[in-house]
Parts: structure tokens; sequence; C-alpha cells
């Protein structure tokens, strides 16, 4: 009776395991089957800032690499990353492992920096089956709302949300939406090092603007020529109006005059100005009835293509790094206009075009993540 007993354990046990066997292949596969491809954007504009230091990238072979953007994440390499930890970075191609350990025994990557860097759409790998293992310990990570987190795969390099870079390091992880700046610094040390001062952070004098279509190799065109740009836009003349508001701002990476006027009839005017090249980024008014100048129908209609590439040209971009989302005829306040609308990297485009003349008669640039 025992020996019987003792054969039914051995066999139960032996289905036992390899039921278990079982359902861990076919987790792996699962596991395996969910990598996915994904749209990322790769972001030369941001800037990362270490302990108040700003950082530049290099991967293994000396090329410059920079943070990616996805689903409103700025994901940092890892490999870079470790040479800050002063740790040495391990791939395992066998187990999908990457591991950092101390000390770092590898020297820090050097290499040239590029000469003209590029904002564009890539395809990268979401990785749930990589593991990251820093000094003997397995770590996962998860959003500020709880969300489990995984690596990004692009070009041979491993990227990591910039805050599971910050819980790595111990480092407090903040951003500035304006001037787009990551900023990891020591917890509860934010750079204010000096407290008893009459200014903090001063406005540069002439940053570099991120946006494209920006000159900055010329001087400020001025207040009172961004002042004129306005009212000739609005067809009327300063004895008209009266300003409410002229100054130069900085605003998304770029300089600009904000001006905003309103006429006796009591019609507001508002327009955002290139502060270098003149160039109207936008403008707005707020009176029902509004009419901008008569428009001049005597002529044919430039057509669909020519005011995609009028939309285009203005913001520097070819037809290939833009996904149209609207390009259409309309008849709007008595005006016949071509609607164009596309998305570029992080960035959404909207125009507003003259069907006759061509001229540009709005223009809105947005983030998608705002």
């Amino acid at each position: 009776m025992q020996a019987k007993t003792k054969r039914y354990v051995m066999r139960w046990t032996g289905a036992l395991l390899c039921a278990l066997m079982l359902v861990g292949a076919l987790s792996a596969t699962a596991l395996a089957a969910s990598v996915t491809t994904v749209s990322a954007t790769l972001s030369p504009d941001i800037t990362v800032q270490v302990d108040g230091a700003t950082r530049t990238f290099f991967n293994v072979n000396g090329v410059q690499v920079y943070p990616v953007l996805y689903d409103g994440t700025t994901y940092l390499p890892v490999r870079a990353i470790g040479e800050l930890m002063d740790k040495n970075v391990n791939w395992d191609q066998n187990t999908l492992t990457v591991t950092l350990s101390s000390p770092r025994t590898t020297s820090a990557t050097t290499g040239t920096r590029d000469a003209n860097p590029k904002q564009q759409t890539v395809q990268a790998q979401l990785r749930p089956d990589f593991t990251i293992i820093v000094d003997n310990v397995t770590r996962t990570f998860t959003d500020v709302n709880g969300k489990r987190v995984y690596p990004l795969l692009y070009q041979g390099s491993t990227y990591l949300p910039v805050r599971a870079i910050g819980e790595l390091m111990g480092k407090t992880v903040a951003w500035d939406g304006g001037t787009r700046t990551v900023t990891l610094s020591a917890s509860g040390n934010d750079g204010g090092l000096v407290t008893d001062a009459d200014t903090f952070n001063p406005t540069p004098t002439n940053p570099t603007p991120t946006q494209p279509g920006t000159a900055q190799d010329g001087s400020y065109i001025g207040v009172e020529r961004a002042k004129s740009i306005a009212l000739a836009h609005a067809g009327l003349t300063s004895g008209q109006v009266t300003f409410v508001k002229a100054k130069l701002e900085f605003d998304d990476g770029r300089w600009e005059y904000e001006v905003e006027f309103y006429t006796g009839s009591y019609q507001e005017y508002d327009y955002e100005i290139d502060a270098y090249t003149g160039a109207i980024l936008k403008f707005d008014h707020d009176v029902e009835g509004w009419a901008p100048p008569s428009q001049n129908t005597s002529g044919t209609q430039i057509g669909l293509d020519r005011a995609k590439s009028i939309a285009l040209n203005h913001v520097g971009l070819s037809a290939s790094q833009v996904r149209f989302v609207k390009a259409r005829l309309d008849r709007d306040d008595g005006r016949w206009e071509y609607e164009i609308e596309f998305i570029s990297g992080s960035w959404e485009y909207e125009f507003e075009i003259d069907a006759y003349s061509g001229a540009i008669l709005s223009y809105e640039r947005d983030s998608i993540y705002d």
C-alpha cells in the first residue's frame, strides 16, 4: 500500500512539474510576444543637467545620443547614465539583462558632437522582456501614477524613463517646459546653493532658439518694428489703436514679441512675432463679426498642394518630415482659405492660408504633450 502511494505521489509530482514548465514556457512566449514597435521622438533640443552640469551623451562607439520622448515621458540612455553613476554596464544577450555594477573599470566614452542635430520621429522597441539589475538587485520601475514602465531599445541603446534614472541615481528629477530642460539633482537640493542675492536666474541675453524657422544670427527687430508689423497685418495705423501690451518674451525656446492692442470700436488684436525675423507666429482677434482685410478673388486659387508647401517652408520642414492631419479649403468670415495642420516630432503646426494670395493668415505651434 505504501509503495502504491509513493508511486501515485511521484506521478502527480511529475505531472505538476511538467505543468509548471509548460506555464513558464507559455509565459516566456507571451512576454516575448509583448515586444512592440512604437513611434518616439529623438529630441536633441532637450537639455539634461545633472547636479548643475549640462551633460552630453555618447554611445560606446563615440556617436552622440539624445533623449527620446515616448508617451509623454523623457527616456535617457542607460549606458551613458552608468558612467555618471560610476558603474559598469553589462549586457547579457542570453538572458536579455542589463547589469549595472560597481566599481566602474571602463573609461568614460568620448565622441564628436553632431554638427546639425535634428528632432525627428523614430521607431523604437518597447522591451518588457529586458531585466535591469543594479548592484545585484533586480529593479522594476513605475511612472508617477504607479503604472509599470519598461525600457526602450533604439539603435542598439537601452533607454529608461528619466524618473527611473532618478531612482537609480538617488536624485530628484525636475522638468522645465520653458527651456525644455531635465534636471537631476541631489534629493532636497534644487541647485539653489546661494540664497542671499538680489536676482536669480537672469534671462540670457541671446539664447539659442529651438523652434524651426527662427534665425538667431542677427539682432532683434525691436518692439517698435514688431508693433508696425502687427498694425500693417491688421490694416490699421497707430492712431487708430491703443496698445495694451508690447514686450519681448521667451516662449517654447523662441524669442518673440507679444503685441496686443484694441481699436475705438473695441476690436482686440493679439500677435506673437518672431523677434529675429519679424514673422507673424500667431494672431487672434476677440470681437464677433471681425473680418480680415478684404480678399481679392479676381485671380485663381493657389491650390491645396501650394498651400501645404507654403506652410512647410514657413517652419523649415519637408513633406517627408511631417504627418498631415488636416489640409482642406474652407470659407471663413467671407474669405476662402486653406486650413493646414500637421505633426512633426512632438510638435503640432496649424495654418490658415489665403486661398488666392497664399498669405499666412494665422500660424500656431504647440507641443502634442501639453
